[in-house]
């Protein structure tokens, strides 16, 4: 993981980097604060993140609407501790000693707000997850 005494960094990637793994990277960053490094991006990324996406995480008090989508590159996954692949596939570089993760939630592309707040809460539960295993509070 981490260099000792370092936080760990995590790399969310997703097809367009517009709808799941933009609101993971703003779950952890919001929840998790400075205790980790949060990065995303897509294998084939969009022209914009998902308008539905940025309605639903505004809703949960996140604003997401300054965010774009960025390309996966091999220095991302390099420069990360953990990958959370979300419908990727195979697109992912694997680089020995990371570790990966694959997170089975269903494309909110095309969807109504509705949809993708379900997405949206499920995202947050596998992110509080994630955070209880790479960086726990320990001030609490």
């Amino acid at each position: 993981m981490a260099e000792p005494g370092g936080k760990p960094s995590v790399l969310f990637v997703c097809v367009h980097n517009a709808g799941r793994s933009q609101m993971a990277a703003a779950w952890l960053a919001h929840l998790a604060g400075d205790r980790v490094e949060v990065r995303s991006a897509g294998s084939n990324p969009g022209d914009a993140v998902n308008p539905a996406a940025v309605e639903a995480m505004a809703e949960a008090g996140i604003d997401i609407s300054a965010q774009t989508p960025k390309v996966l590159t091999a220095d991302a996954v390099r420069e990360s501790d953990v990958c959370v692949t979300m419908g990727c596939g195979d697109t992912c570089p694997v680089f020995p000693g990371k570790r990966y993760l694959d997170w089975k939630l269903d494309d909110p592309a095309g969807r109504g707000v509705e949809a993708v707040r379900i997405v949206r809460d499920e995202i947050r539960t596998l992110v509080e997850n994630l955070i209880e295993e790479i960086a726990p509070d320990t001030a609490r």
